[in-house]
């Protein structure tokens, strides 16, 4: 049902005007480099499985990761544990205003740290060349100093990198390519040095493991080869030519080889790297790759692999959403928000299209030991709904229902809540929330599934879209009428304590009604209660009680506090004005919400742009600075956000993670693309074209998107 739905908002986007010459606008931005990054790489991929390359466009000089959606593994546990103590961990309990509510921090360490680095992400592997001598008998050490001629460009119409560059006088060509239904990676090189025998590629192997929160820019170590395996299958039939099991602990991940036929040997008997050759003396090699946890029954070959992607990003750029704003458009800034757009649409497709919430870092490195963020899950992939990328949205978004025991155990059998599911925070796919304070103790992540549901049945209106959101939105919903406490003395319901607000820098056991928080938790009430309606059923009363008791959002001298028992000077506090400033997400990321005042909210954003350490800030702060200053009418404004200096994106288009986070850090890509869209497209009671856009120097041309609530 979707592509057709695609294709009319395409072709109703365009009626009476030009179409936008989508292939034109892509080719312009096709990232370039004649030497090696330090800090992020070239990228193929699928959204469950992405390939960073060097240079070379494989591994060869830097071992940057191969990563997966799926690719997870336990550590041991610490001496004289068993499972038996996970299963036995408790946490701390605190009071919720006379309910004693038991959540996963303090515990028992080293059980703790255990828990919270398992399981951790880990990197699949490298593949690069390998250089013979001219004798063919030695393996060389090559470094970049050693090319020359250097180029590479990324075809972003069909995902395809191109590098070329010399070695000792001789030309080399790498084409490398991902499949796009399985994780599967083509590689062409061409060069005489094939058939002289100096040419031939490696695969190797790291340990992985949770010590490290971060691993960036690099993941696993190549240096401690005894504490893993790797055991070799050399097939003489079919099309898988060889096969190499990688075990570390009790996880093995299977790398299967296809292709041209070739000779494959371990470097040593205390390495985990394998050389290869080809058989024959020619000048192009081509080998296919597949990843996974079995072995497969075949694997593509390369022109397979080409055909599926040149198929899957053509429809990719040509059946989704589009917005133009360099032709036509005289302000200089035009060109690098076009940049900033396109290459933000490709690393997403690449990186945050996956069967899970994405991490921090997509599929580059390991951030949080590997593990999703539920509370940035909007950021990350809120934009396919505006984008009209269903196809890629319905991947992830299904985590709810898949999350939905384990949130509705959280909060009703660890927690002792009466109803509804609590979501968790830092996750792996077992739906698990690693320990931690801000791990059990934040809530605004808990709308967010409204939210989802509700943009879907904006895109599908039906009765089976109603039905399959159901359990999540009344667990969901019911779990939030729970939480909101009856404050006798003042006769509102309050949120919190013990809490954390979205900037995560409040005093958790001290924290009463923060605004933003509040204005969430109406905003998803009203979603939920529209939802029941209409599915013809009864809302229940104790939604609509909760959420037309909710306390005010609180107010000092005209503008809104962070949450109402903070100083009235927290203006001038460093404590309250270095970090998210969700103050402004009230008219800007939300609509208004029942009780909002425009003019207070006015205030209180014009005096956050002031007052606001922004030098702290990063990633998904500058769109959302954006987008409420597009709320308001400053359009001029909204652009400086979104192109601010500090709001970084790499000549790849990775997001710079800034002074907070390493790079790449993709909220920031994510918003940017949630953001452009509302701007571009407009939100529910907006007027005119392009109503967060300056009305002179900017031409803004959009092609199926959808309005933002």
């Amino acid at each position: 049902m979707w592509p057709l739905l695609l294709v009319s908002l395409c072709a109703s986007a365009t009626y009476g005007r030009q179409q936008i010459d989508r292939r034109a606008v892509v080719a312009r931005y096709n990232p370039t480099r004649n030497a090696s990054s330090s800090t992020t790489p070239m990228q193929v991929g699928n959204g469950n499985f992405a390939f960073g390359a060097d240079i070379t466009g494989l591994q060869t000089l830097q071992p940057w990761a191969i990563m997966s959606t799926w690719g997870w593994k336990n550590d041991s546990l610490p001496s004289g544990k068993t499972l038996a103590d996970v299963e036995d961990y408790t946490g701390i309990s605190l009071d919720n205003h006379g309910h004693l509510v038991e959540y996963m921090f303090n515990g028992p360490e080293p059980m703790q740290q255990w828990m919270i680095s398992n399981p951790n992400r880990v990197n699949l592997g490298a593949i690069g060349l390998v250089f013979w001598s001219k004798d063919g008998a030695e393996a060389l050490n090559v470094t970049e100093s050693n090319l020359t001629s250097i180029n590479q460009e990324l075809d972003l119409w069909t995902g395809t990198l191109t590098s070329k560059f010399m070695f000792d006088g001789t030309p080399i060509q790498v084409k490398t390519v991902s499949a796009q239904m399985v994780d599967s990676i083509g590689i062409t090189i061409s060069s005489p040095l094939l058939e002289s025998g100096r040419l031939g590629m490696f695969v190797d192997f790291p340990w992985n493991d949770g010590s490290q929160k971060f691993s960036d820019p690099f993941v696993g170590t190549w240096n401690n080869a005894s504490i893993h395996t790797t055991t070799l299958d050399v097939r003489q039939q079919g099309t898988i030519h060889a096969e190499i099991a990688h075990t570390l602990v009790n996880s093995t991940f299977v790398t299967s080889l296809g292709g041209d036929a070739f000779t494959i040997a371990r470097d040593s008997p205390a390495a985990h790297r394998y050389s290869i050759r080809p058989t024959a003396k020619t000048s192009t090699f081509s080998v296919s790759t597949t990843w996974g946890l079995t072995s497969p029954k075949s694997v593509l070959s390369v022109d397979a692999i080409s055909v599926s992607s040149n198929e899957v990003w053509e429809d990719f750029w040509t059946n989704s959403g589009f917005v133009d704003v360099f032709t036509g458009s005289t302000d200089p800034r035009a060109d690098e928000l076009q940049r900033r757009i396109i290459l933000s649409r490709y690393l997403m497709r690449v990186n945050e299209a996956g069967d899970y919430p994405p991490q921090e870092s997509g599929l580059v490195n390991d951030g949080w030991y590997g593990k999703f963020h539920l509370e940035m899950y909007f950021w990350h992939c809120q934009h396919w709904a505006l984008w009209n990328n269903w196809d890629l949205l319905f991947r992830s978004s299904s985590v709810y229902d898949r999350f939905l025991d384990t949130s509705i155990a959280r909060a009703q059998v660890q927690q002792g809540w009466p109803a509804g599911a609590r979501w968790g925070k830092m996750s792996d796919p077992s739906g698990r929330s690693a320990p931690g304070q801000i791990n059990e103790l934040l809530i605004w992540q808990q709308p967010h599934p409204l939210v989802f549901a509700t943009y879907e049945y904006r895109a599908f209106p039906s009765m089976a879209t109603l039905r399959k959101w159901e359990p999540v939105v009344r667990n969901t919903a019911d779990w939030m009428a729970a939480f909101a406490w009856f404050n006798e003395s003042t006769g509102v319901y309050d949120l919190g304590p013990p809490m954390y607000e979205v900037a995560e820098d409040n005093i958790y056991n001290n924290t009463l009604n923060p605004a933003f928080e509040l204005a969430y938790w109406r905003h998803g009430l009203s979603l939920a209660e529209a939802w029941i309606e209409r599915l013809g059923e009864p809302v229940p009363r104790n939604w609509t009680v909760v959420r037309e008791g909710l306390a005010k959002l609180p107010v000092n001298n005209g503008t809104y506090k962070v949450f109402e028992d903070v100083e009235d000077d927290f203006w001038t506090d460093p404590m309250y004005i270095n970090d998210h400033p969700a103050l402004t997400g009230l008219h800007g990321w939300l609509p208004p919400t029942e009780g909002l005042d425009l003019d207070i909210s006015r205030l209180t954003t014009e005096k956050v742009w002031a007052t606001w350490n922004t030098s702290n800030l990063w990633g998904w702060d500058f769109p959302l600075l954006a987008m409420s200053a597009a709320r308001i009418g400053e359009q001029e404004q909204a652009l400086e956000w979104l192109l601010h200096p500090l709001f970084q994106f790499d000549d790849v288009g990775m997001p710079v993670g800034g002074v907070r986070v390493p790079t790449p850090y993709f909220p920031g890509s994510g918003s940017l693309l949630y953001a452009t869209a509302m701007m571009a497209e407009g939100w529910d009671d907006s007027n005119g074209t392009a109503p967060g856009f300056p009305a002179g120097g900017w031409n803004v041309r959009t092609e199926g998107l959808s309005r933002a609530m």
